[in-house]
């Protein structure tokens, strides 16, 4: 079992920045290719972005390429998501995944963290 906590939601003017955090535990991390994702109010869950195992290969959905970007830390067990330039449609929970590390882009998704609420308001 892998567990995932994400933590950094909060309030943000449009036009502003915020970097969200999923921390990893219970499992090797860097084993693991890891996705973003959000769900917005009366909306499905969509796709964000993903960064393969070693960090080497990064996708994004074409909504948010140019302005958020996914890293990590396999030695702090985290996965980070930069996102600048915020609009309020950018407004939805995120959430962070894990894949065990397989075909490229990941197609499925095997632990899942709780969400953390970004609202971009002014």
């Amino acid at each position: 079992q892998l567990q995932l906590v994400e933590s950094g939601g909060g309030l943000v003017q449009p036009g502003g920045s915020l970097r969200l955090s999923c921390a990893a535990s219970g499992r090797t991390f860097s084993r693991y290719d890891m996705g973003w994702f959000r769900q917005a109010p009366g909306k499905e869950r969509e796709f964000v972005g993903a960064i393969s195992w070693s960090g080497g290969r990064r996708y994004y959905a074409d909504s948010v390429k140019g302005r958020f970007t996914t890293s990590r830390d396999n030695a702090k067990n985290t996965v980070y998501l930069q996102m600048n330039s915020l609009k309020p449609e950018d407004t939805a929970v995120y959430y962070c995944a894990a894949a065990f590390a397989g075909s490229w882009p990941p197609q499925m998704y095997d632990y899942w963290g709780q969400g953390t609420q970004v609202t971009v308001s002014s």
